[in-house]
């Protein structure tokens, strides 16, 4: 039986005071007030953007709604949804621009700090050529801003480095769906989850890291369907799964070939889909021969009865469909595995039908809006190749400039601190983006962050980065912004604007803008609100696979979202990709592609015996520079644990608070121990959402799969002890109540 959404007194039960609704007898004093104007919008952290009211007073968001008639959350929220508007307050917030001093930061004006950053930006290219300042972008800006941030690296700085932390996200996913299908993006909407006979969710925390999805699969168990979890770490909604497949960490695409495997050996492939839609067949079905469920289940530690189980459920139903997140995309094979996933549903015939699909869970807030536009490295408006010449003269058209001098694909996000080492790029001006506490191996990045000549960062709040910039811009939250967005189904949804930057922040579009209007480039950038630049975004996506022409903000708000592509505005959009059997590429039909098993990057031996892999919990997200700032979710989970299996803990003399060192060939670093049985033995799970000694990043390794660039972020080798006493952090940081537990156990 479906559960019903949230109702306004449910959530006043729940949260209480988060609702700032009247008690009786009313209000003691004036600032309990009520809000002068509910703001329908969408949540500012995962790729779900579930919709919400924020409740505004006076320049100041003071509270929240439930939003129940917005078609994906129906007003459910997850912790961080609840209380995300209590950021907007926060002392940390920068209100005015920072230049560097001697001795620190110092305030300044916007002309002098944007005059500064201009200068410098053209100094260096002037000394060392266009290429020498690389820029970086954010899979949480709007998708205009995205567009612009693209936009002002290739044509107001002329460089071709400009990439975005969705480079750390979705893009393993991305390059695997653009090579099968032609077009990167989850093919069903989310109402499609709850008609499936069966779901298989691979590499992704559900209920902690996209908790509304997890709705959506207990009605899909609701109406009889079966759920198999795949994951080294029995995550929550495995409790509720009727099939686990404990897989060992790097060896996802192994277990999908031997999934594959056993649905040919079977003849429970569909012959007529593959005969009529699909191209590559017989090499994927050749590949996958040697993967018998024993040898697979040798390698990925899956027993070879659950292995054919989950083949024979999957294949057999009418309409199944499979999951997946950063758990088999954060590897150097992580396209591999995504491939690996997509032939299976390919090979059964699920997909471009109601309730049949291979969809992806996106990460980021617009993660998937985010790679449409421009702001990733090889990539044009549209979710266009770079390199394809038609695609450089309809782009050079929109921005009135010759195709030619629009530059071809720099680096990506890691490869560009890998060129900052090399003295290639001597200046970076960054958005959004915290590679201090997000990329691997941490030691390399601030190393490489103190090489450079010049570097600017625009932000909110003073990251760990941001404290190496020579100039902190002070930008925008959501809520101070106009904008679209696209959510995890392909909705494109509008963010409305329901306050202005407090103190002299500014709106980011705006600092974008006028660094154009510096470097002599106003005439490209004549954008006055975001409007005007989402206008030109449409048309520089016209006829692209990511089509926005179609989409307007008062069509969105009409519709509660549209589904690109959508080319005219009298398109109704696609919610449902390849219905029909016909995908994007020229001949209509999917590209099967072999996807082959390889060791890791960091692999184990003797020395380094464990698998370290890392994530997120439910009360934090991504690098913590929001999240680490909101009381109650702070409180939640305070900081990093060390999550070892009961028996790799007694072959340790560990038990759960203990200090426990994790050392990987980079470094080491010290937590308190979560024992639990819920994660292989063999394996041990770190959350990333913490800086300096604290961050899980110093212990992962730089090595990128070859063709997504994404780093290896879920496999490394290391090895654990019980901890002589507490790291000097631990005093400074824990609660009162933990660091005297900690004490006690030194």
């Amino acid at each position: 039986m479906a559960r019903p959404p949230l109702t306004l007194d449910r959530l006043a039960e729940r949260y209480g005071p988060h609702l700032n609704t009247a008690p009786p007898g009313g209000w003691d004093d004036e600032s309990q007030r009520p809000a002068q104007k509910l703001v329908k919008t969408h949540c500012c952290f995962c790729g779900q953007q579930c919709g919400i009211q924020l409740k505004v007073r006076d320049n100041q968001v003071i509270g929240f709604e439930p939003w129940e008639d917005f078609p994906f959350n129906r007003g459910m929220l997850c912790p961080k949804g609840v209380r995300r508007y209590l950021q907007g307050n926060h002392p940390d917030r920068l209100l005015q621009p920072l230049l560097r001093a001697d001795d620190g930061f110092r305030g300044a004006t916007w002309d002098e700090s944007l005059d500064f950053t201009a200068r410098r930006l053209r100094e260096v290219q002037e000394k060392h050529g266009k290429d020498a300042v690389a820029v970086y972008g954010g899979a949480s800006l709007t998708s205009e801003k995205s567009y612009l941030v693209g936009k002002f690296a290739r044509v107001a700085l002329g460089t071709r480095h400009v990439d975005y932390n969705g480079r750390l996200c979705m893009v393993s996913a991305g390059t695997a769906y653009k090579a099968t299908f032609g077009v990167d993006r989850s093919p069903n909407p989310w109402s499609d989850i709850p008609k499936a006979q069966v779901v298989l969710v691979a590499g992704a925390n559900v209920a902690e890291c996209a908790p509304i999805t997890t709705d959506y699969l207990w009605r899909m168990r609701d109406a009889g369907g079966k759920l198999i979890l795949v994951d080294p770490r029995m995550t929550p909604i495995s409790r509720n799964a009727d099939l686990y497949l404990p897989v060992r960490p790097g060896t996802d695409v192994a277990l999908f070939s031997g999934l594959l495997h056993v649905v040919l050996r079977e003849g429970l492939h569909d012959k007529e889909f593959l005969a009529a839609h699909t191209t590559g067949f017989d090499a994927v079905a050749a590949a996958v021969e040697a993967w018998d469920p024993r040898r697979t289940a040798e390698l990925t530690g899956v027993p070879p009865e659950a292995i054919e189980k989950a083949a024979r459920w999957f294949a057999e139903a009418d309409r199944a469909i499979a999951m997946h997140a950063r758990g088999i995309e954060h590897h150097s094979k992580g396209v591999e595995n995504c491939l690996g996933l997509i032939n299976l549903c390919l090979a059964t015939g699920n997909i471009g039908r109601e309730g049949a699909g291979c969809m992806m869970i996106t990460g980021q807030g617009n993660g998937q809006g985010g790679r449409e536009h421009g702001q990733k490295c090889d990539q044009l408006p549209g979710q266009r190749s770079i390199s394809d010449p038609a695609a450089r003269e309809h782009v050079a058209r929109v921005w009135n400039v010759p195709a030619a001098q629009i530059p071809q694909a720099g680096y990506s996000a890691v490869e560009i601190m890998e060129a900052i080492h090399r003295g290639e790029i001597k200046a970076l001006l960054s958005i959004c983006f915290n590679p201090l506490v997000s990329l691997p191996d941490s030691a390399h990045t601030r190393e490489a962050l103190d090489k450079l000549e010049f570097f600017g960062v625009v932000d909110f709040f003073l990251s760990e980065t941001a404290h190496h910039a020579d100039v902190v811009l002070a930008g925008s939250l959501q809520e101070e912004e106009e904008g679209v967005v696209c959510s995890a189904e392909g909705r494109v949804i509008h963010i409305r604007q329901a306050v202005t930057p407090p103190g002299d922040a500014r709106n980011d579009w705006w600092i974008y803008v006028e660094l154009a209007r510096r470097l002599g480039q106003a005439e490209r950038f004549p954008y006055r609100e975001p409007r005007e630049i989402f206008d030109e975004l449409r048309e520089a996506s016209r006829g692209g696979p990511a089509d926005y022409a179609g989409i307007t903000y008062e069509r969105i708000d009409q519709e509660q979202g549209l589904f690109w592509p959508c080319p005219s505005e009298d398109h109704p959009g696609t919610p449902r990709l390849f219905e029909g059997g016909r995908f994007f590429h020229d001949d209509g039909k999917a590209h099967m592609q072999v996807a082959e098993y390889r060791e890791s990057g960091d692999p184990c031996d003797a020395e380094f015996p464990l698998f370290l892999t890392t994530g997120r919990v439910v009360s934090h997200y991504l690098s913590g520079t929001q999240t680490r700032r909101i009381g109650p979710l702070v409180a939640q989970y305070p900081e990093p644990r060390v999550e070892l299996h009961p028996r790799l803990a007694l072959q340790h003399g560990i038990a759960s608070d203990d200090w426990v060192t994790v050392t990987t060939r980079r470094t080491v670093l010290t937590a308190q121990a979560l024992v639990v049985r819920t994660i292989r033995p063999d394996t041990v799970f770190v959350p990333y959402h913490w800086p300096g000694d604290r961050s899980a990043n110093q212990l992962t390794h730089r090595t990128l799969d070859p063709r997504s660039k994404i780093p290896e972020f879920k496999v490394s080798a290391c090895r654990i002890g019980k901890a002589a006493s507490a790291p000097a952090w631990a005093e400074q940081s824990l609660p009162a109540g933990a660091s005297q537990k900690a004490a006690r156990r030194r």
